[in-house]
């Protein structure tokens, strides 16, 4: 077979998707509190994402149909099917609609760190850009977006990483010893759970049935994947870093992202500052292009409408998602109710989805293409993490309500 030059592909959606505000500022934190004691828990993420993604990839290869199709035509039994459906509207549908708003505020808070001033109009404007991205209906344009999201952000995170200079020893035992300092499990918790998300699946297998139409062509999905995913985990690795490298062990509090940008400047100049605020606009609007294009894959296969971009249907769900993401950013609303409801319902969706697609890539639909017995293996240890961080998620959010 002829060499085939490397393009990025679908995965590279899902690195753009877990590489938001809200992964931006959970590394921060875990830098700023822990060092680079925790870089561990992303290596184990990336490896626990790059097997679940994998057979998602595979699925939409093969079957030619997203995760959301598979579930509303293998799951014959009404009332488990019924529940399934309940948990994707739920955490994915509309908790994507309330984390939207996360996603702009972030963009905004990076336009702003770049440009110096304030702009209550930013979210909107932002809301508009990702929507007008999406009405194209075009695929492939949506990549080639995505893509260079990505590595402005890889670019930006990595070059303000380097003019912190980062004690490189401590780095490389963050990242190869796994330990776990007091009080860091739920840390821990939540750098795994940004990461391993279970939108992400119905993103990837959708997508990867319109990239790639042929089972052959499954040597170009794995390559996208071995390539796009772990280039996503430096970009937290390099976040982590970041802020262990600026904060760790200093009197200086970090609260957020638009914290980490401003208070940057002093430590490794304006250029610093500059370079993170980019990051942080590229993990913004990437994640707000992302989270509504998911919301419309899993709804539409639930429902059984088709993943057409173009279909009304289609761009009704993700329209509705920017909406109410505008609002929420815009007025600055904090629906505390809602955020619990949905990390509730995330919590339950991880562990169930990642059983239902280890057992989707077990069935007789996918053929020669089935799991094999080292795959049933290191996915079932995945599942049994999803459940353990389900569990936690759960018990965060009733700690929280």
């Amino acid at each position: 077979m002829p060499f085939k030059k490397f393009s990025f592909g679908p995965a590279t959606l899902v690195a753009a998707a877990f590489i938001g505000p809200g992964t931006v500022v959970t590394a921060s934190l875990a830098g700023a509190n822990f060092g680079y004691a925790l870089l561990w828990a992303l290596v184990f993420s990336v490896l626990a994402t790059m097997i679940l993604q994998e057979m998602a990839a595979r699925l939409g290869v093969i079957t030619q149909a997203g995760l959301g199709e598979a579930i509303r035509t293998q799951i014959t039994h009404p009332l488990l099917r019924g529940l399934a459906s309940a948990l994707v509207i739920a955490a994915i549908v509309i908790g994507n609609s309330v984390y939207q708003g996360g996603n702009l505020s972030g963009a905004s808070m990076g336009v702003e760190g770049i440009v110096g001033e304030r702009a209550a109009w930013l979210p909107l404007l932002l809301g508009v850009i990702a929507g007008a991205l999406l009405w194209r209906g075009s695929y492939a344009l949506l990549e080639k977006v995505l893509i260079a999201l990505v590595l402005v952000m890889s670019l930006a995170f990595v070059a303000t990483l380097l003019l912190v200079q980062p004690d490189w020893s401590a780095f490389f035992s963050g990242l190869l010893m796994p330990q776990m300092p007091t009080g860091s499990i739920l840390t821990v918790v939540a750098l795994i759970g940004t990461t391993v998300v279970p939108y992400n699946l119905f993103l990837h297998a959708a997508s990867a049935a319109k990239k790639w139409r042929h089972s052959h062509e499954l040597a170009q999905a794995r390559t996208d994947l071995f390539v796009s995913i772990p280039l996503g985990g430096l970009i937290s690795i390099a976040i982590v870093s970041t802020a262990a490298a600026a904060f760790f062990g200093t009197s200086i509090t970090l609260e957020g992202a638009a914290d980490l940008s401003a208070s940057l400047q002093p430590l490794a100049g304006e250029s610093a500052t500059w370079l993170m605020a980019t990051g942080l606009f590229a993990a913004g609007l990437s994640s707000s292009l992302t989270a509504p294009l998911a919301s419309a894959y899993a709804l539409s296969g639930i429902l059984g409408r088709g993943g057409q971009l173009t279909d009304w249907r289609f761009r009704l769900t993700w329209m509705a998602i920017i909406v109410i993401g505008v609002v929420i950013a815009s007025l600055q609303l904090r629906p505390v109710s809602v955020i619990w409801f949905a990390q509730v319902a995330n919590g339950l969706l991880l562990p169930i989805m990642a059983l239902f697609l280890l057992w989707a890539c077990n069935h007789q639909m996918m053929g020669e293409f089935r799991n094999s017995l080292r795959q049933n293996l290191l996915a079932g240890a995945v599942v049994v993490v999803a459940m353990g961080l389900g569990a936690r998620s759960i018990g965060a959010a009733l700690q929280w309500w």
